[in-house]
Order: C-alpha cells, then structure tokens, then sequence
C-alpha cells in the first residue's frame, strides 16, 4: 500500500492569503483542491510538500455564472461544469471535456482549475517510487535524462488536461493571484515549454476564476481518445470550434491536447480553413495540416506512431460533426 508522506495542512480563507503562504515557504509548499492529481503524486514520491495549501474554502474561486460569457470559479467541480445546463445549452465542448474527465466520483471531487493545472504525463514517470528508482529516475523527478528521449535536454511529459484544449479554443482567459496583485491572461499563455515547466504562472499564484467569451453562433466539439471509455488520462485530445458565415468558415479554431508538453494550436488548419464551405475535401484537406504539429513520442498508452495517424482522423471526424456530416459517433453540438 503506498501511503501519503507526512504534511502540514494549512486553510486559506482567501486567495491573496493562500499564495501569501506558498510564497513564503517555497518549494515546500503546494496548493490543494480537489487534490485527484496531487495526492497520488504524492504517494508515489512525484510530489513531496511539507506544506498543503487547503484553497476549498476561498469564495472568490467558486460558482458559476454565465452572464453574456461565461465566469467560473476554479473550485467548480468538473461535474458542476458537466451538468450546468447553460454551459451544457452555450459552451458544449466545454461540459463535454469536462465530463469525459477520469470517472463520476473523481469528477465530483476534481475541480475545473485543477484540471487546468494538472501535471503532465509520462510512462517513465507516472510509477510507484520502487519502479522509478529499479529503472532510474527520469529528469523530471530526481533524474537528470528524459528517459523516452535521452538525447533531449528537455523533459517530454505530456499535456494530459482534458478541459485546456476546449479553453484555448474558445479563447479563455484566467485570473491568477499573487501576493502583489491579481493578473488576467489568456488561458493559451498559462502553459509552459516542458513537461517540467508545465506551467507558466508563477508558483505562489493562485488560479481563482476562468472567463470564456460568449460564443453564440459557433459550432463547438471535443474529441477523447483513451483505450478505456472512462478513467484513463487522454492520449489525444482535439477541441475544435467554427463559425460559419453563409456556409463559409469566418473563423475556426483547432487545439490538440496529449501530443505534446503543452496544448498545440493548428494554426496553419485555422487559416486554411478561413473562407471555405466545410466539406468533405476540405476537412479531410484541413485534418492533414492540423496533425503535423503533433509530437506524440513512446511515453502514453498505445503505439506513437498510430496516435500520431489519429490525431488526423480524429480532427476530421471533429469538423466532419461541425459540419453535420456522419461520423458514426454523437450529432454536432451547437451553441
């Protein structure tokens, strides 16, 4: 049985307080919330704070409230953000990511900023303390190479938010608080270069609230690929979003999540697709620019090479639902 190393647990009563108390202790000290992730890093020696910050009982960061956008907390949890029916009713790939997170008691304990947050995957890293000490530690924890790319000098863990892909897509922005200020940015800039740095706050900020834009007219949908129907982290997330003008693409927007450290945006897809009716040719056109930023190495679930191959029909059957073309799987959602 692999059981929790001992802590200090400590209530913050408020945002500012609570990152008042991470920047004081440093790398000893971690923040908590629905603690799905950080726990079980925790019993496998992934993460070792001497200090929990408690975040559940900060009222800045709860609720949702969708008013013209949309404004939500970060202690949402994951099936508050599923059932809500006006997330459901105007951001659908929103509550569908949300809802395709882990399994139902997970969901009722994990929260939307958590997900947001969540520390990237790997192979080599995401094993019991005696597994990674038997084959050697990787960089990203007491190790000094990336075991699945030796060569790297960077850390290769993967992106594994269901939830990020979707906010990037319908341009997001989050609220961080410090003990200077508060400060809002894109959710896209929250994101680090490597799967060390997974996170481009700062680690005595807090993540209190998530503002997504409205998004009335847009056609929206996210996609999961895992090898179970429920528990398993992504190994391919694809968010995609369109509005269409008299049948043309005025804009679109293509996010892949778990192919690489952070969420990628196909950019060069988003721009092919401006301006064209959404058909067959140009989906199946679009798809095969939309996977090449994909980086898929041998450190998830199943063959790299095949998620590589289905990170392009998987961004195909996506735009084939915005376009109510048959997939074989759900009907397009609409906002």
């Amino acid at each position: 049985m692999m059981r929790l190393p001992p802590f200090r647990y400590i209530v913050a009563r408020t945002a500012r307080e609570a990152a008042t108390i991470l920047a004081d202790h440093g790398p000893e000290a971690m923040a908590v919330a629905g603690g799905t992730d950080l726990l079980p890093n925790m019993k496998r020696r992934q993460f070792e704070p001497k200090i929990l910050v408690g975040l559940r009982g900060i009222e800045e960061a709860e609720g949702i409230a969708p008013n013209g956008g949309l404004r939500l907390g970060a202690l949402a949890t994951l099936t508050e953000v599923a059932e809500h029916r006006s997330v459901a009713a105007r951001w659908p790939s929103l509550a569908r990511s949300a809802g395709l997170v882990s399994s139902p008691p997970l969901r009722n304990a994990g929260t939307i900023g958590g997900n947001l947050c969540v520390d990237t995957r790997c192979n080599y890293y995401n094993q019991s303390e005696f597994w990674r000490a038997s084959v050697g530690y990787c960089m990203k924890k007491d190790g000094d190479i990336c075991l699945v790319a030796p060569g790297s000098r960077v850390c290769w863990a993967l992106s594994s938010s269901d939830t990020a892909p979707v906010m990037i897509s319908l341009e997001a922005e989050v609220t961080l608080v410090s003990p200077q200020g508060d400060r809002r940015v894109p959710a896209r800039s929250l994101y680090g270069p490597d799967g060390i740095r997974y996170l481009a706050k700062r680690p005595d900020e807090i993540l209190t609230q998530i503002h997504v834009p409205a998004r009335e007219g847009w056609l929206m949908t996210y996609r999961k690929l895992r090898r179970r129907g429920s528990i398993d982290f992504p190994i391919l997330g694809v968010a995609a979003a369109v509005r269409l003008v008299k049948g043309r693409v005025e804009e679109a927007r293509i996010v892949l999540g778990a192919v690489h450290v952070a969420p990628v945006e196909a950019k060069e897809a988003q721009e092919f697709l401006r301006g064209k009716n959404l058909d067959m040719e140009t989906i199946e056109m679009a798809a095969g620019i939309a996977y090449k930023p994909a980086k898929p190495l041998d450190n998830a679930d199943l063959v790299y090479s095949w998620r590589k191959r289905m990170a392009r029909i998987e961004v195909a059957r996506a735009l084939r639902e915005l376009a109510g073309l048959p997939t074989g799987d759900l009907p397009p959602l609409r906002a």
